[in-house]
């Protein structure tokens, strides 16, 4: 199947969906011959396997458990896949900003424009007070943009312009989401 883009990344901040697409993606295009890799996943079980943080911790963590090289090593690292490589989806908080620039990648942009949302799909996801939620949301924005600021420069890392789409996952569900962006990749059901 002749596709409009070689490669995708899932960028969003905490609780937009960005894991939920990624899996939604899969059942389409990974029998197409398609990878895929979530930054989130990887990052968390580098930081159990090494001991940075608890196995059983309630949230996830934030970059600051990280040194600033491993930080640069996986954002450049997956730039390069993205040159070198065809058929990845990486999603990842910076996959789409170290991107930017690179015509064959779809670069997707997840945003909840409704707080309320978040707190509860934090709350739900991890268990959590809706107190523990907000705090944990806002801590961990501010811990993550805060190091990359230090490490890349004073960008808006989540900035429309450096996006091809960007999909409001309040007023989009999941499905709807998952089909703007195989409508924007150009996928036909070859059922259709």
């Amino acid at each position: 199947m002749k596709l409009k883009y070689d490669n995708i990344t899932i960028s969003g901040g905490v609780a937009v969906g960005t894991s939920t697409l990624l899996y939604n993606l899969k059942h389409y295009l990974k029998p197409y011959g398609w990878k895929f890799f979530s930054g989130g996943e990887f990052m968390r079980d580098y930081a159990i396997k090494k001991g940075f943080i608890p196995k059983n911790l309630k949230t996830h963590h934030t970059a600051a458990v990280y040194s600033d090289d491993f930080d640069k090593k996986i954002d450049y690292g997956m730039k390069e896949r993205l040159q070198k490589e065809k058929l990845l989806v990486l999603e990842s908080w910076l996959s789409g900003f170290m991107a930017r620039g690179l015509k064959n990648t779809l670069r997707i942009l997840l945003v909840c424009s409704n707080e309320a949302i978040r707190v509860d799909r934090v709350v739900n996801r991890d268990n959590v007070t809706i107190d523990e939620a907000k705090k944990f949301i806002k801590d961990r924005e501010e811990v993550n943009f805060k190091k990359w600021h230090r490490l890349y420069g004073k960008h808006n890392f989540f900035d429309p312009k450096h996006y091809n789409l960007v999909i409001d996952t309040y007023s989009s569900g999941p499905l709807e989401t998952t089909g703007k962006v195989l409508d924007k990749l150009g996928y036909k059901n070859k059922n259709t």
